[in-house]
Formats: structure tokens, C-alpha cells, sequence
């Protein structure tokens, strides 16, 4: 029989990219999911169980013979119930029911940047899970992505869909701050890797070009063939601007901590490229279908 991958998220963006590459290599998978009637490209190739944190001898059931735990589980934003912090509780909580499991090694996707010092909560709290995991005895990788791109991305794919559904588009700022994107598929290449490697890990997930974001936005603007004009706002007005447009889309579009983040240049690795695709070229290729149609982080998470 197949080793056995437990994978959160599989349903979801980089979860399903990872659970894509270890069910090509032959291996076993097992997603824990709060989403367990969803359809997937997976079909019975997919075990799937239920992702309750409330439940930890359900939780420890379901990781139990499992050799790795890929972990793509957090929040990117509060929500009702939902916190930072609360995620920050779940994942220990995985992490505690991994261990007696006996699951043999933890991936885990963090951002790049984290510090338990961060004045921004999502930072802090990716922060505080990486000292958890160096401590929790056992062996481990974590992958700190900077901004991930491909077609079920929502940040870069709703830029495009406003550069295509409106006549004008909003830089917060003066737009110089800097982000380095890079690919799903090479995310989950580096996740499945680092799985393989004896050494406990830690390092950036980033690609080989770095963009200011305004470049990135006219870059965006050209391949889509959008006639926007691109403006500068003040961030506070370009997040007010945001809100009201957030209740027309029944979504929210952009908070003012990931806004923090970009500004502060949290999205841009210290170290050298680890990814190998292009977002230049890749946009080339998939300009036609990128923001066709607008990606709701509420409806794919919440509803």
C-alpha cells in the first residue's frame, strides 16, 4: 500500500496544487476538510474527513497513519466567530493531535516575513505557529510563501477583474512597494520536496521577479487589454473605496492589515528566488481567463 499524506485544504488553492502532486506520485492522500460535500477534480482518488477542531479524538483518528501532514489551514481575515487568534488555537491544536497520531513530519505553510513581534496580527499569528512547530518535537519544514499566483488566485485575479470591469483603478500610495510573486505549482513542488528531506527546514517560497505593485498593476492592465486609468489615492481613501465596493461584491476586497503588509514590504523575500516560473510569463499565457469573473474569499471559505 501507498504511504498515507494528510493534507488540509485539498479543496482549496494551495492545498489542492499539493494533493494534485502527491496523488501523481502514487501516494495515498487523505484531506481533513470543513468543506466535505464539495466537488473536486479528485473524485474516489480522495479520502476525505472532516477538518473539527472541537473534536480532538476525531481529529486524532483522522491523522492517524498518516507519514506526512501538509498543513495549508489559516485565515485571511476575521470573520464572525473567525480570529486570528482562533486560528492560531486550531492549528496548535492539529499540531498536538498530529503528534499523537504519530504523524511523522509537519509541512507547513507560513508567510514570508512572520515575526511573533509583528504589529500585524496576521504576521504575529504565523509567527507565534512557526516557534510551536521548531518546538513540538517533531520533524518539520515550513514553507513561507511571499504573494501566490495562479488561476484560482484571488488577489492578482480580482486586480484583473477590476482593471477589466471598471474605468478607473486605485493605488493605495505611491505604489513603490515591492512584492515578489510566486507560482502555486512551485509551492506545492517545494512542499512535496521538502517532505522528502531528513532536516528540519525553514525557508521562502518566492519567484524570480519583483515587482513594484503599481508595475505589477499596469503589467496586469496591459495583457488584459483594460483601459483603466491608474490613480493614486491615499490608502485610507483607497480602502474606504474598497469597503463600499466590498458590499456591492458581497466579499471583502482588501483589509487594511494586508494593505499594512504590503506597504511594509512583508511580501519580498531576504534570500534568493526559490521559484522557477515567471509571473510575466505566465501572465502572457493566461491572460484571456485571468479576472473574467471575480473570486470571493467569503463564498469559497464561508458560505
Amino acid at each position: 500500500m501507498p504511504e498515507l499524506d494528510v493534507v488540509t485544504g485539498a479543496f482549496g488553492y494551495t492545498g489542492k496544487y499539493i494533493t494534485r502532486k502527491l496523488l501523481g506520485m502514487g501516494r495515498s492522500v487523505r484531506t481533513l476538510t470543513s468543506h466535505q460535500a464539495r466537488d473536486s477534480e479528485f473524485g474516489a482518488r480522495l479520502e476525505i474527513a472532516s477538518l473539527d477542531f472541537e473534536d480532538t479524538g476525531k481529529l486524532i483518528e483522522n491523522l492517524r497513519g498518516a507519514t506526512t501532514l501538509y498543513n495549508t489551514y489559516w485565515v485571511r481575515f476575521p470573520h464572525g466567530a473567525t480570529t486570528f487568534e482562533k486560528a492560531v488555537a486550531n492549528t496548535r491544536k492539529l499540531l498536538d493531535a498530529a503528534a499523537e497520531a504519530g504523524v511523522r513530519k509537519i509541512v507547513h505553510v507560513s508567510i514570508t516575513n512572520p515575526s511573533v513581534d509583528s504589529p500585524l496580527p496576521y504576521f504575529r499569528g504565523k509567527g507565534e505557529l512557526e516557534k510551536t512547530i521548531a518546538a513540538c518535537g517533531m520533524p518539520y519544514a515550513i514553507i513561507r510563501p511571499t504573494v501566490i499566483f495562479g488561476l484560482e488566485d484571488i488577489l492578482i485575479n480580482n486586480i484583473a477583474w477590476l482593471l477589466r470591469k471598471f474605468p478607473v483603478f486605485a493605488v493605495p500610495g505611491k505604489g513603490g512597494y515591492r512584492l515578489q510573486p510566486v507560482f502555486v505549482e512551485d509551492v506545492a513542488e517545494m512542499a512535496v520536496a521538502a517532505a522528502q528531506q531528513a532536516q528540519n527546514r525553514t525557508f521562502d517560497a518566492a519567484g524570480p521577479e519583483v515587482y513594484t505593485f503599481e508595475e505589477m498593476v499596469r503589467l496586469i492592465a496591459r495583457h488584459v487589454q483594460s483601459r483603466a486609468r491608474i490613480v493614486h489615492l491615499k490608502p485610507s481613501l483607497a480602502l474606504f473605496l474598497a469597503g463600499a465596493l466590498s458590499h456591492v461584491v458581497r466579499d471583502v476586497i482588501l483589509t487594511r492589515e494586508e494593505l499594512d503588509g504590503l506597504m511594509a514590504g512583508l511580501l519580498v523575500s531576504t534570500g534568493p528566488p526559490t521559484g522557477e516560473t515567471c509571473f510575466s510569463r505566465w501572465l502572457e499565457k493566461n491572460a484571456a481567463s485571468l479576472g473574467t469573473s471575480y473570486s470571493s474569499e467569503l463564498a469559497r471559505h464561508y458560505r
